[in-house]
């Protein structure tokens, strides 16, 4: 199993691939991959997620969503 981090940083590449182009489906793959691993299937990004799913379509912000987990 990988570690935390390094499943992060998987998480993170796989999600950046659909930018630019496709942010809605950036923001999907992050939620998806993330729940993928034990220390992260809760983490709270996933929580707020919902709240920030309207600016889906801002290709940056759905970038610095997706930069900031941590």
């Amino acid at each position: 199993m990988q570690s935390r981090e390094e499943h992060l940083a998987w998480c993170k590449k796989r999600a950046l691939e659909y930018l630019p182009g496709d942010p809605r489906e950036a923001m999907a793959s992050m939620m998806s991959d993330l729940k993928k691993h034990p220390e992260l299937e809760n983490h709270m990004g996933l929580r707020i997620a919902p709240m920030f799913y309207g600016a889906h379509r801002d290709e940056r912000a759905v970038r610095a969503w997706i930069e900031g987990f941590n």
